[in-house]
Formats: C-alpha cells, sequence, structure tokens
C-alpha cells in the first residue's frame, strides 16, 4: 500500500468520524476530541488535516455535496432528452435531500447559521448553489438548441425547479422526523414538477 493511499485513508476516516458526530451532535455538541477518538488517528494527524472544527466541518459538507453532485452530472450525461434528463435529476436530487442524512445536514447547518453563518455559507455555496449552476448550463445548451424557450435567466429557471421539487416534501420531512417518504412519492412529485416546469418554458418535444 502506497503512502499516499494511507494518507487518503486517515483523512476518510476523519470526515467518516466528523459526519457522524455532526450528524447526531450537530456543530456545537461534536468536539474534535470525540472525532479524533473515533478516527482512531492522533491528533497531530487531525490537525495536520484539518486546522480547526470549522474546516473539518467545510470539509465534510463539501464531500456531500460533491457526492450528489457527481450522481447528477453522471445523469445528464445518460439523459436521452430534457424530460429525462430533468425526472432523473429530480429523483437523485430529492432522494439525496430527503434522505436521514440529507436532511439532518439541513437541520444542522440552519441551526447554526446565527452564530456560524460562514458555515451555513459554506453549505449554500457548495450545495444548493452549485447545484443551480449545473442545471442552468443544462437549460442553456437545451435554448441554444431550440428545445425550450427560457422567458427569465437561467439561472432563475434553474432555482424555481429545485424550488418546485423541495417545496412540501422537504417541508414535511424537516417537520416530521419519524416520517419516511417513499419512492413512489418521490416519483409522483418528481414528475409533477417536471411537468409543471416544462409547461412553464415551452418545451418542445412535448
Amino acid at each position: 500500500m502506497s503512502v499516499t493511499t494511507k494518507t487518503n485513508e486517515k483523512e476518510q476516516k476523519i470526515l467518516d468520524a466528523a459526519t457522524k458526530f455532526f450528524l447526531t451532535h450537530g456543530f456545537s455538541g461534536t468536539t474534535t476530541d470525540m472525532i479524533q477518538k473515533e478516527a482512531g488517528v492522533s491528533k497531530a494527524t487531525m490537525y495536520g488535516y484539518y486546522k480547526n472544527k470549522e474546516v473539518m466541518f467545510a470539509a465534510v459538507i463539501e464531500r456531500q455535496c460533491t457526492n450528489m453532485q457527481e450522481q447528477i452530472i453522471l445523469v445528464e450525461t445518460k439523459a436521452e432528452n430534457l424530460r429525462s434528463a430533468l425526472t432523473e435529476i429530480g429523483k437523485t436530487y430529492l432522494c439525496f435531500i430527503l434522505s436521514h442524512s440529507g436532511l439532518a445536514f439541513f437541520r444542522v447547518c440552519i441551526a447554526e447559521a446565527v452564530r456560524f453563518p460562514e458555515l451555513s455559507e459554506k453549505f449554500f455555496e457548495v450545495g444548493p448553489q452549485r447545484l443551480a449552476n449545473i442545471i442552468a448550463g443544462y437549460l442553456e445548451k437545451s435554448a441554444k438548441n431550440g428545445e425550450i424557450e427560457l422567458s427569465s435567466s437561467s439561472d432563475i429557471a434553474a432555482n424555481i425547479f429545485l424550488a418546485l421539487l423541495r417545496s412540501d416534501a422537504h417541508l414535511k420531512c424537516l417537520t416530521h422526523p419519524n416520517y419516511i417518504i417513499s419512492d413512489s412519492e418521490i416519483g409522483t412529485w418528481v414528475e409533477y414538477a417536471v411537468d409543471l416546469f416544462l409547461k412553464n418554458i415551452n418545451y418542445k418535444l412535448g
């Protein structure tokens, strides 16, 4: 095993431990000692990667959001047309944000927003904003190909699409901790949101 592989494994153990405690105890309730002991690394090793808890939390957010975005980019490249792309993007997005970890991260970021605004801003930047940019780029390409007509900017359209997807489903799951949304409910919600959105942007292919 190479030194690089061992190094990456240690970093992943730190992030895995940090994720576990941030989700269960929140940012304020988690200590670096808890993370260090769970990861099974020395304090020197942990601080060599992350100088403090704030930097570690930002790295956890980055990893979580990047995983989702990579899935969405893959969906986009395989899609046959805009409708199928938005449908699969919608399902991937909702499954992520409505999962136990997705909801937990959202709650933590909102709960800490006043005391640690830089953390919630980081979440917005690497999560919702970056995802909206990916979708906006896809919409711009579709508009240039004559598939759709955008009456507003692609950025606004992308954010409206994401808002349609989240809507009641996200709020219900956030306010009802024991509620578990089914795959069929997600599918129905996504289909309705996609239909409504495509009608608004004059989708040419039906």
